[in-house]
């Protein structure tokens, strides 16, 4: 995982009647409007996921927008990211499984897919649950199982905005991990 520290510059609007009845800095209330829009835009093909903004580099005096009686701040500040790249070992969670194989999550990553043809020896079975087994370890895996892969491709879809991520748990000391 490649954890870079970016400078960004993005546009807050404040509104004062909402500022006004909280008890905090305006530096914190510019910060906590800065997470909120963050959050909206989760990542980016060039940084990847954007995880916390760090600190506030500087802020213009803003320009009022008389009509709707906010302001608009110029923000400059720094910002952690990780983008996945091919090829890490990473652990991710089971939420779903189906005949194809299983999905993944992992920190901000929701779209990791590791297909049946990526788990060597593990078989799609349906016990009381939909489950991959491995008959010859007696290992399984389902859903909330923690499961040690290897980034196999990356590809960033646009209209999602984020970035599906192909697994393989073909290698040594890959699979499900024991609780």
């Amino acid at each position: 995982m490649v954890f870079l520290d970016v400078e960004l510059t993005k546009k807050v609007i404040v509104s004062p009647d909402k500022f006004k009845g909280l008890n905090i800095s305006f530096r914190k209330y510019l910060t906590i409007q800065l997470f909120a829009k963050l959050g909206r835009h989760k990542s980016s093909r060039k940084r990847g996921y954007f995880l916390s903004p760090m600190y506030i580099n500087y802020a213009d005096d803003g320009q009022k927008n008389k009509r709707t009686n906010e302001y608009t701040f110029e923000v400059s500040f720094n910002c952690t990211t990780m983008k996945p790249c091919k090829g890490e070992i990473l652990i991710g969670i089971v939420y779903k499984i189906t005949t194809d194989g299983i999905y993944l999550k992992s920190g901000p990553m929701q779209n990791i897919f590791l297909s049946e043809n990526k788990m060597k020896d593990y078989k799609f079975y349906i016990v009381e649950q939909l489950v991959f087994a491995n008959p010859n370890r007696g290992g399984s895996i389902k859903i909330g199982t923690k499961v040690r892969f290897k980034v196999f491709k990356v590809e960033w879809i646009k209209s999602d905005g984020e970035f599906h991520i192909q697994a393989t748990i073909e290698a040594n000391y890959l699979g499900p991990m024991s609780s």
